[in-house]
């Protein structure tokens, strides 16, 4: 009982980070181009996570049979564990992969590097599962299916429809003076991206309600059946105030890199990154599809660069978002199965304490390293220094000088 609370308290961790995370999927642009204060637009953004996680599981029901083969899924015994598989050791092997989730989270937040949440998250699972049960631990046709394909469709479809609808936008208000344009679009990206942000909350809260309803089913306090028609409240509760707390603090460091360092945005390529997002997040949360809504948002906001006459797109900073991408899945199973390997070394609930402290210390290292070089809701519209990136460059030369070697460092 006591690794399945550390582990349901870890889960919720996850969503947090999550929250932040994933904030600039919904706001980066709207800050970016004034639509929004910031504050003001990391408010709205947790508001409506909250709200979108009440609206669906069918995510949810996915993560609880798509990813680990723990349980049962034929037969007398559906919804039971796999034979030689105790209800310790399934707690072990997801809460590895929670800490594998979370600490590439933390990671590529501390560099501003917008990687996928959901990657993080499915990834240290599988790193965890293959650690304890081998290949057989795995669904690999379930992976395939809801999780490596979306994930290289989903930022093409994101690219083209984003470049498609910002063409047309300024195709269709081509007449319009400049300042009429922006004025106008800057009150449709507000509806756009509280569009996104509802959608976040009905794909991203699911994932790690999915999480807590697999570690419930392991240790036989939900049947796997029920999944599909509803979880219990307090699950769906826990989950939503999470992503919504972690939404309302806001991936600051994120947030700038989305809105200021892929691609100098108008507010007409605002609206049209949002409303692409926002239409793809939603048909593949209905699908039931654990979509990285990362994907989507950065594939939309580059290519509106694309799709706009005279833009300048920053395709170096473009591409180590896609190193980060490429290695999130891999890197993240890594971490996972190394925390399962320590947490069976030193036993059941000993293993579990030493991987949460081990989480404790990693987190707390990662967040004071980011608070060196400070982003939050007064500096994140600052203008992009090419050279150091998360530094604003009219602070760059006032800054003082062991400031400024951390951040060349």
């Amino acid at each position: 009982m006591l690794i399945l609370v550390l582990l349901v308290m870890t889960a919720l961790g996850f969503d947090f980070t999550n929250g932040f995370h994933d904030t600039g999927n919904a706001m980066a642009t709207s800050i970016a181009t004034g639509a929004l204060k910031p504050k003001v637009a990391v408010g709205l953004s947790a508001v409506l996570n909250l709200v979108g996680a009440f609206l669906s599981v069918e995510v949810a029901a996915t993560i609880t049979k798509d990813v680990l083969k723990i349980q049962q899924t034929s037969g007398s015994s559906t919804g039971e564990l796999i034979p030689g598989l105790d209800p310790t050791k399934a707690l072990l092997i997801i809460f590895a992969g929670l800490v594998g989730g979370i600490l590439w989270n933390l990671f590529t937040w501390l560099f501003g590097l917008p990687s996928s949440s959901s990657h993080a998250l499915f990834g240290g699972l599988i790193g965890a599962g293959l650690a304890a049960l081998g290949t057989s631990g795995v669904n690999w046709s379930g992976i395939t299916a809801k999780i490596l394909i979306p994930a290289l469709l989903a930022p093409v479809i994101a690219c083209i429809v984003a470049a498609c609808g910002t063409w047309l936008v300024y195709k269709i208000t081509d007449v319009l003076e400049s300042h009429q344009k922006d004025d106008g679009f800057r009150y449709g990206q507000i509806a756009t991206a509280s569009l996104v942000s509802l959608a976040h909350g009905t794909g991203d809260a699911q994932k790690t309600m999915g999480v807590i309803a697999l570690a419930l089913i392991a240790t036989g306090h939900l049947n796997a059946e029920s999944v599909s028609h509803g979880l219990p409240f307090w699950v769906v509760f826990t989950c939503a105030g999470a992503i919504a707390l972690g939404t309302y603090l806001g991936g600051w460091r994120i947030i700038r890199t989305l809105g200021k360092g892929l691609v100098e945005i108008s507010p007409p390529q605002g609206m049209a990154a949002e409303a692409s997002s926002a239409a793809i997040i939603l048909t593949s949360s209905a699908a039931g599809m654990p979509l990285s809504t990362t994907h989507v948002a950065t594939g939309s906001i580059l290519d509106t660069g694309v799709g706009r006459k005279g833009a300048e797109v920053r395709w170096s900073v473009a591409g180590r978002m896609a190193v980060a991408w490429v290695t999130t899945l891999p890197a993240a199973a890594i971490v996972g199965a190394v925390c399962f390997g320590l947490a069976h070394l030193f036993g059941n609930l000993g293993g579990a304490i030493v991987i949460f402290t081990l989480l404790v210390i990693l987190s707390g290292y990662m967040y004071w390293r980011a608070q060196q070089n400070k982003i939050d809701h007064s500096n994140v519209n600052a203008d992009w220094d090419a050279e150091r990136g998360l530094i604003p460059a009219d602070e760059t030369p006032a800054a003082p000088k062991a400031q400024r070697e951390r951040a060349e460092a």
